[in-house]
Order: C-alpha cells, then sequence, then structure tokens
C-alpha cells in the first residue's frame, strides 16, 4: 500500500542521467540460469518449497524472481507480481513454514487455493540488473531499447512455464499501484498462457489524474519520495522517519522547479522530466496507459479495482476500464470492482476509514467472494464458472454492495442515470431548480499564494513518515476549512429524498480572476446532521465523496497553456473522481470552492509564467476570484444522479 509507493515513485529515470547508457545500449552477458533450492532438505514441516531465479530476458538483462510453490501433487496455475518494491522485501526467505505465513497482506487467498506464487525485481531495482527507468515507456519514440515491461512480462512467463514443472500451463498477473501499472503493461501484446489479470488502483495517466499531476497542478509532495530515492541510491543518507511539517519547508521554498532545484533533482531523472514537461505533450500521452490499452485487443480477462478514496491513483482504474469496456461485446471479459478503500485498501480488512464504519470487512469479502473466484474460473481446470458480475459497487451511505452491468449507466432493475446539474445560488445556496438572473451575480473571495489553503490540518508530515495521515486524508472533515475567507461553501437545504449518485461528477465553473492564471478545487461534501446519534462523532461532520484540481491555463487546451484574460469571465469544466454514494434525508449536500490545496499541490502564482515549475518570487500575487451563480452564467455540478 502506501509504503509500496515511497519506493516506486522517486526512482531516477535513467534516460536523463549523465553517462549512464540509455535502454539500446544495456547488454549482460548471459550466464547460466540461477536456479536455486533455499528450503533446505531437513525442514520437511515446510508446506511450500521456495526457489529463486535470475530469469534471461531477450536483450540479455537477468532479473531476479522469487518462486513459492505449494507442496501438492496436483498442477498448479501460476501467480506472477512483477514489483519495484523488492521481491525479498514481499516474502523475506525466513519468515515462517506454512506458506500463508509468508505471503503478504492481501495474498491470503493464495495460500488457501494453491497458487503457484511468483514475485519478480523489475529491471534495474533490488537484485535484479540493467537500468531502472521510472514507468519504463513501450518501445518506441520513448523508449529506443529492445525491451519494456511488454516484452519483460513475456519472457518471464515464457521461462517459468519451461522451468517450473509444476505449473499447469496458466497464468495469471496481479498487482497494485506500480505493480497495477506492470499488471497492464504485460496485457501489450500478451503471452498466450496469461489468462487473467488483476489491476488494483494502478498508475494510468500520472499527468492527468494519477500520481504526479491532476488537471495540471503537480503534486510536488511528491518531490519527498525523489530526494529519498536519489539518497538511497548515491549516499547512505536517508529521511526515513523523518516527522518534519512540510507546511513551512514548501511554502519558505517557493516554486516546486527551485525546491527540486536546490536538492539537485532538476539535473536528473524523473525530477529533470518533470519540469521539462508541465504540459500534457507527446511525454505524458505516449505514455498513457489507458489511451494505450485502448489500441490493444482484448485478449485477457481483466478485473479493474478502484478505491473510491484513493489517495495516489484515483483516476487509473476507472479510466483503463472504460477506454477498454467498449471491445467487451460479450460482457464477460473486462469487469469492475469499486471499493471503499484508500489505495491499496482492498489488501487490507475494508471495516472502516478514518472515522467512517463499513458494513463488515468490505475487502475481505472482496478477496474471498469476487478475486478468488474470477481467478480459478480461468486458471485451475474443471473450477466452476464464477459469479463475477461485469461492475461490482460498494455504494457509501447506504453501506451497500450493488451489481450492475456496465459502468456508470446500467442499475440492476430497471433504474436510469442521468447527469442532473445541481447549481450554486446567491446566499452560498445550492438546489437542482436553476437559479434566477436576480440577486448577486456572483461570490468573490481573494486567493493569497502567501496564504494557501491546507489539504491536510498541521503538521503536514512527509507521505510516509510515522504519524503520517496520508492514507486517510480523502475523509477528512471539512469544517475547518468552512470559516476560511478563501473558501467558498455552498450548502443545499436539509434533504428529505436521499440523492444517489453512480458515476463521475462534472464541475462547471463560470469565474474570473483579477491574475493572469488560477487553480480551482471543488470538492463535492456530504454534510452529517448535527446530531448523528448512530455515530456521535460524525455529528455534523463534512466528508469529501468527489474532489480535484484543475490549473486555469489548461481551461481549454491540456498540452498548450493559456493565460486567462483578467477579469474576463471563463467556463472552467473538468471530471471529478467517480463516487458511488447516497446523500441521505437528513443530510446536506455541500460544494466548497477555493483556489490552493497546499502542500499537496504547488503553488499557482496567479500570474501567469511559460513554466510553472519556476516561478520567481515575484510573479506571485494575490488574485481576487469571482464565482458566478445567476442567470445564464450560473456555476453547476453535473451529478450522476440515479432515478
Amino acid at each position: 500500500m502506501g509504503r509500496w509507493k515511497v519506493f516506486c515513485l522517486a526512482a531516477i529515470l535513467l534516460f536523463s542521467l549523465p553517462g549512464t547508457p540509455g535502454l539500446a545500449q544495456i547488454h549482460t552477458p548471459l550466464d547460466p540460469d540461477l536456479l536455486a533450492e533455499t528450503l533446505n532438505e531437513d525442514k520437511k514441516s515446510f508446506d511450500f518449497d521456495r526457489r529463486e531465479a535470475m530469469i534471461p530476458m531477450r536483450d540479455g538483462v537477468k532479473l531476479f524472481t522469487i518462486i513459492l510453490i505449494p507442496r501438492i501433487k496436483e498442477p498448479m496455475p501460476i501467480m506472477l507480481t512483477r514489483t519495484p518494491y523488492g521481491a525479498s522485501t514481499r516474502v523475506p526467505p525466513e519468515k515462517g513454514s506454512r506458506l500463508e505465513s509468508v505471503l503478504p497482506v492481501g495474498d491470503d487467498i493464495f495460500a488457501e487455493a494453491h497458487y503457484i506464487r511468483v514475485f519478480q525485481d523489475i529491471r534495474g531495482k533490488h537484485r535484479s540488473e540493467g537500468n531502472y527507468v521510472m514507468n519504463l515507456p513501450l518501445r518506441g519514440p520513448l523508449n529506443p531499447g529492445s525491451a519494456d515491461h511488454s516484452t519483460d512480462t513475456f519472457d518471464t512467463i515464457e521461462w517459468l512455464l519451461k522451468n517450473v514443472p509444476e505449473n499447469n500451463g496458466r497464468v495469471g498477473m496481479i498487482g497494485t499501484s506500480y505493480d497495477g501499472f506492470l499488471v497492464l503493461m504485460g496485457l501489450v501484446n500478451p503471452h498466450p498462457a496469461l489468462k487473467a489479470a488483476v489491476a488494483i488502483n494502478p498508475m494510468v495517466d500520472t499527468w492527468i489524474g494519477d500520481d504526479w499531476f491532476h488537471g495540471g497542478a503537480f503534486r510536488q509532495m511528491m518531490l519527498d519520495f525523489i530526494y529519498t530515492q536519489e539518497l538511497q541510491h548515491y549516499s547512505a543518507e536517508s529521511e526515513e522517519g523523518d516527522e518534519s511539517d512540510r507546511y513551512d519547508f514548501y511554502l519558505k521554498g517557493g516554486s516546486a522547479g527551485e525546491i527540486g532545484r536546490r536538492r539537485g533533482l532538476d539535473q536528473v531523472g524523473i525530477g529533470k522530466n518533470l519540469m521539462q514537461h508541465p504540459a500534457y505533450d507527446a511525454f505524458w500521452q505516449g505514455q498513457a496507459l489507458d489511451k494505450i490499452l485502448a489500441g490493444q485487443p482484448l485478449k485477457v480477462a481483466t478485473l479493474y479495482v478502484h478505491s473510491l478514496w484513493d489517495q495516489e491513483d484515483i483516476y487509473g482504474a476507472i479510466a483503463a476500464y472504460q477506454a477498454t469496456e467498449p471491445k467487451d461485446q460479450n460482457n464477460d471479459t473486462n469487469f469492475l470492482v469499486i471499493g471503499p478503500w484508500s489505495h491499496g485498501g482492498a489488501n487490507g480488512t475494508g471495516s472502516f476509514l478514518g472515522p467512517l464504519q463499513f458494513n463488515g470487512n468490505t475487502a475481505i469479502y472482496f478477496r474471498r467472494t469476487i478475486l478468488l473466484p474470477f481467478l480459478n474460473e480461468r486458471l485451475k481446470e474443471g473450477a466452476p464458472k464464477a459469479d463475477t458480475p461485469p461492475v461490482l459497487a460498494y455504494e457509501t451511505g447506504t453501506n451497500a454492495w450493488h451489481r450492475y452491468n456496465a459502468w456508470p449507466i446500467s442499475c440492476e432493475s430497471g433504474c436510469t442515470q442521468k447527469m442532473q446539474p445541481l447549481y450554486l445560488k446567491p446566499g452560498l445556496r445550492l438546489g437542482f431548480d436553476a437559479p434566477a438572473s436576480a440577486g448577486p451575480p456572483y461570490e468573490e473571495y481573494i486567493s493569497d499564494p502567501a496564504h494557501p489553503v491546507l489539504y491536510s490540518a498541521r503538521p503536514n508530515l512527509p507521505v510516509y513518515s510515522p504519524g503520517s495521515t496520508w492514507g486517510q486524508w480523502l475523509v477528512n472533515d471539512q469544517r475547518r476549512l468552512s470559516s476560511r475567507a478563501d473558501v467558498l461553501s455552498y450548502k443545499s437545504d436539509i434533504l428529505t429524498q436521499p440523492v444517489e449518485l453512480s458515476g463521475q461528477p462534472i464541475a462547471n465553473l463560470f469565474a474570473s480572476t483579477s491574475g493572469t492564471d488560477s487553480d480551482f478545487v471543488v470538492k463535492l461534501i456530504d454534510v452529517y446532521p448535527d446530531r448523528y446519534l448512530s455515530q456521535p462523532e460524525l455529528s455534523g461532520y463534512e466528508l469529501m465523496v468527489s474532489a480535484d484540481i484543475l490549473r486555469g491555463r489548461y481551461r481549454d487546451d491540456m498540452a498548450h497553456p493559456s493565460p486567462i484574460p483578467p477579469g474576463k469571465i471563463e467556463r472552467y469544466r473538468w471530471t471529478l473522481p467517480a463516487t458511488s454514494h447516497v446523500f441521505l434525508p437528513g443530510h446536506r449536500i455541500m460544494v466548497q470552492i477555493q483556489s490552493s490545496w497546499f502542500p499537496l499541490y504547488d503553488r499557482n502564482p496567479q500570474s501567469y509564467v511559460e513554466n510553472i515549475f519556476w516561478a520567481k518570487p515575484e510573479d506571485f500575487h494575490k488574485a481576487a476570484e469571482r464565482i458566478y451563480q445567476t442567470g445564464a452564467q450560473a456555476s453547476f455540478i453535473e451529478l450522476p444522479v440515479v432515478h
């Protein structure tokens, strides 16, 4: 879950390292294959064998691989995870005599069901050879070499089939976050033996809405990951255990580029590429996996797993599913699960998140009732057909699972879903009826880069430091912001009927700014009753159910930014993350609007500069932001309402 991302997000793009050969030049002499039994003969009580291998790829690079084989007589399927996080870290060699005690959290189903479990370090990481490239692109314009994660997956499967005699000829892949990205890369020109794939919270498009950017705004707290990873590569120093508040650190540092420059990140790896490509140019578009998969034949049964409160990769699973779903003509190859989790939460128990209590252990239910039967059907000879719905979505508010034929349109029993506008009205009110032309035409606030709006209460600790609340900040109470003069909080009347949402809200702001650039954050919030007797700590709670940011310079074209004309009313339209939620009677709907989300996102100077990474101190200015709310220029949120 979280700790995995520490290892991956900051890794070095060696295309950019001075003196490092490009992938096309990489060649390691092919030594004899290494296959070692690391489980001694005298360990008769063990219920599995452990083997370690250096598996050769087509370009000569060898990848370290751990193979765990249950001690049973029948042929078994292979379940493969490829990772930058350390295969040996996932399954330490001396952890226990029972397979279930050795496997990582979330793998409980594989010990019980007799799968050959395989973990592999990707090239350049830990005990594997070669050079590591963060999110290594497919062979082509961005990768001139002869290998990529697609070919490495193919070569690994081919070797396993020939060298692990206990296998039954069928292979599955599973992975979370970066590992989920690697699962999806394996679907490009897949090996014929690959019959099932499970991508949990995968990194898919890191500019549009996953790790690095959201709507063009840079997630600058990721600079900590880059810095830590480079120290681990080049010195004995480490920021492990750092518990310093990042608010002052980033505020005093100025622009994200300047903070990176002071640490030397503008000269190497992913830091250099980020700062050279602030817009959605060919560098990012060429790596967008949802677009790549849309052009691939649908050959492998794939289960995409999305978390409603994923603080890291909230875009990827839904986007990849929607990109590939049109090719699933029989509705039997492409599947989606939506759960009430944070990043990687499907691997835990899923009984709660922050103060929210769910109906049972939702993650264990998913793994045992949905995931394992899905895999068994495709990977085990004679296994019963799984009762896997095309879409399984957990609905928060009512705390119930629902089965759908498609997402987000189709319901089980003749219901309909349509996008319904929820209007911002004078007096900071919300309503489904269009506002009249009368009344104050706008609300105004002053956005000051010197006093940005916090994304989470201080201290803002490094993401994976002890005491960090990173894993639950998306469910934090938003009441602490309601009194700020630079946050607008529009609120509905108390609901007398439930409002059920199933899909992705779309923000439509009619706004002007006195500056020449601006960020806009829109948060859709469920306001609990003032007295909530069933769980008093939630009385008056303001729970985000969907929220995201847009950098104004990208309002017309994500690849070609442009200044905002000062004082001109412009329309800002962008899609918010998916939600499956019911606003219950007695609750209210709230929409909060602000122009910073700090220090998670870098500050917009609010004056247009060509590359915002290099904004100078003199570029940062206060700006008057106006949100329009009457007549034809009334701002609104399109809600995916189920009737």
